[in-house]
């Protein structure tokens, strides 16, 4: 569940299009829009440095107090736009809401243990899907669900209904979607394979009646 106080302070930015924006980046600040509510699109920026310290905090997916002429508003990150090459942020979208709205929340999925067809069948461990969509109060979104995947033995696999959610929260990923397998690792299978080729190979087969011709 979120705990932390996390508060970015932003200004209204007067201008916007590409010239202002890199204008902003220029400075080390991020343009920004923030949405929702039925009110109008607000555009907003704020210091690069300061985001980038609240998202290794958990500002990527709880809920931020957002300060704005001295008023907050509370919303979530919707959107990070990064730069393709260099990775900086360069726009980013927050949604308003509530403390108790029901909001949707894409949650990573964190694996725990070590499965039991790896360790004990050298078998190779495929994690499918890196996040499930679920719906839940907007101050209570984890930053992240565990997946114990422990007693999973060869040709297991853990689907997205079978991952515990914490209270309030539903799941909007398709409950059968196989979000972690274990499977054999590809020399398995080239053994398994083979043995199983070795099998269907039979001798050729002697035909009765057939006398040796002389001199063999």
């Amino acid at each position: 569940m979120a705990s932390k106080d996390l508060t970015l302070s932003v200004e209204r930015r007067s201008k916007t299009g590409t010239t202002d924006a890199h204008a902003l980046r220029r400075v080390g600040k991020v343009p920004a829009v923030v949405y929702g509510h039925g009110d109008e699109p607000l555009h907003v920026a704020f210091e690069l440095r300061a985001f980038d310290e609240l998202l290794h905090h958990g500002g990527r997916t709880n809920m931020i107090s957002l300060t704005i002429d001295g008023k907050r508003d509370t919303a979530l990150v919707r959107d990070v736009q990064r730069n393709p090459v260099s990775r900086k942020i360069e726009h980013v979208d927050f949604q308003r809401v509530s403390a108790n709205e029901a909001v949707h929340a894409m949650l990573r999925v964190v694996t725990k243990g070590v499965p039991k067809g790896v360790r004990d069948f050298a078998g190779v461990m495929d994690v499918l899907v890196h996040e499930i969509d679920v719906e839940g109060p907007a101050s209570e979104i984890p930053d992240h669900v565990e997946v114990d995947v422990t007693p999973l033995g060869i040709h297991e696999h853990v689907t997205a209904s079978a991952i515990a959610l914490p209270k309030n929260f539903k799941l909007l990923t398709p409950g059968d979607t196989v979000v972690v397998s274990i499977e054999s690792s590809k020399t398995a299978r080239q053994i398994e394979e083979a043995a199983i080729a070795g099998v269907g190979e039979q001798a050729e087969p002697e035909v009765l009646g057939q006398t040796p011709e002389a001199g063999e």
